[in-house]
């Protein structure tokens, strides 16, 4: 006879999760908030190398003196969220009911340097459809976890995760713990790898995939000169995007324990690294404050600094750098895909090379938005979703 604790289950039941941050830690942000040590800025050159001094200076007295986490932490528990022993940590994430006839199942999964609040604005979207305009027909049951190693779905000593392994988690949660044994899958930034890895090694778990950034290998190389115009308009944004904008990537995907020091210690330090990726990622015209509110760019960061998160949120750049990229060479993600371009998204591929490694079956250009879609594009992006998956149903 089998004895059932040699053998305990890989997950446990989830538990009704709500946040909760002691004043104590409040306290002590503005208390470092008020000590910070401004560096010094070359002259003339706001954001020319970085995040802009002034901007900092005006954000963070906004920080210390007029954000309200308590409203801030209210609106978050709005939603329903649930914690549950997973894949040897305790990950968090949101489980919205769908408003239908019959609600698909729909995984979010967001991105560095984000949150799950990147879908604050689109979860009522997808969940309850009529309430925009929709057709109840369409409404998705949303579960958006927090990656793990991500803010929420992190405490100081667990282990680390590549993209590989979240992908994995996430199904054992969609399948295992919830039930859903086949449901829609969506995401961009690291959720694309997510949702790519997902389509790719666990295909009859999805009905398909949409994603609104593609996990593409960045090899400039492979693209000949005798390659279509696109595509070779392609390989010149690539070279420049690797030439100036992978610093992050390398000290992320190097050296990420040194750079946590910092981050975790000082909030300025941790603001600055993350708002310039917010501004330089989005279709803001180099205002980052008209596509987001002061109070989102906040929040997201607040959920970081809160957790002590963001050393371990850099791990899967480590993993990426030290591993086979999540899709090997010669390997096709063959499910349906649908694809949201955006023309300010970090790389924009043209569908050709899409198609080489995904089978895209909806692809949808928009003129307006960036790497952050759901945040600023979120009704463009909500209708994409749902009518991509509107026949796979």
């Amino acid at each position: 006879m089998t004895n059932p604790a040699a053998n305990p289950p890989l997950h446990s039941q989830p538990q009704p999760f709500k946040l909760q941050i002691a004043q104590q830690q409040i306290d002590d942000l503005k208390t470092r908030l008020a000590l910070t040590r401004w560096p010094d800025e070359a002259p003339n050159s706001a954001w020319a190398y970085g995040t802009s001094v002034d901007y900092m200076k005006s954000l963070l007295e906004y920080w210390r003196t007029q954000f309200d986490w308590p409203a801030a932490q209210a609106r978050f528990n709005a939603y329903r969220q649930f914690r549950v022993a997973i894949s040897g940590i305790d990950l968090h994430f949101i489980h919205e009911p769908g408003v239908g006839p019959k609600p698909m199942p729909l995984l979010l999964s967001h991105g560095w340097p984000g949150s799950v609040l990147e879908f604050a604005q689109i979860i009522p979207m997808l969940t309850n459809p009529a309430k925009f305009g929709g057709d109840p027909a369409d409404a998705f049951t949303v579960v958006a976890p927090s990656l793990p190693g991500y803010t929420l779905s992190f405490k100081p000593g667990q282990q680390r995760f590549s993209a590989e392994q979240i992908a994995d988690t996430f199904v054992s949660l969609m399948r295992d713990v919830l039930g859903y044994s086949r449901f829609a899958a969506q995401g961009g930034d690291w959720g694309s790898f997510v949702t790519s890895r997902i389509g790719l090694v666990h295909p009859d778990a999805v009905a398909g995939i949409h994603l609104n950034f593609l996990a593409l290998r960045r090899d400039p190389g492979a693209i000949s000169d005798s390659a279509s115009a696109a595509e070779r308009q392609y390989r010149a944004e690539l070279e420049h995007f690797l030439k100036e904008e992978t610093g992050y990537q390398a000290i992320q995907g190097t050296k990420p324990q040194t750079l946590a020091f910092g981050l975790t210690d000082s909030p300025a330090g941790l603001a600055a690294w993350l708002i310039e990726k917010f501004r330089a990622w989005s279709d803001c015209g180099g205002d980052v404050e008209s596509v987001f509110s002061r109070d989102e760019l906040l929040t997201n960061i607040c959920l970081y600094w809160f957790s002590g998160a963001i050393g371990s949120s850099f791990w899967p750049y480590y993993a990426r750098l030290h591993s086979e990229w999540p899709i090997p060479p010669g390997k096709r993600v063959e499910v349906a895909t649908g694809v949201s371009a955006f023309p300010c998204e970090i790389l924009r591929p043209p569908r050709s090379l899409a198609e080489k490694v995904y089978n895209v079956t909806q692809w949808r250009s928009h003129s307006k938005g960036g790497h952050f879609a759901a945040m600023e594009q979120p009704q463009v992006l909500a209708q994409d979703i749902r009518d991509f998956f509107r026949p796979l149903r």
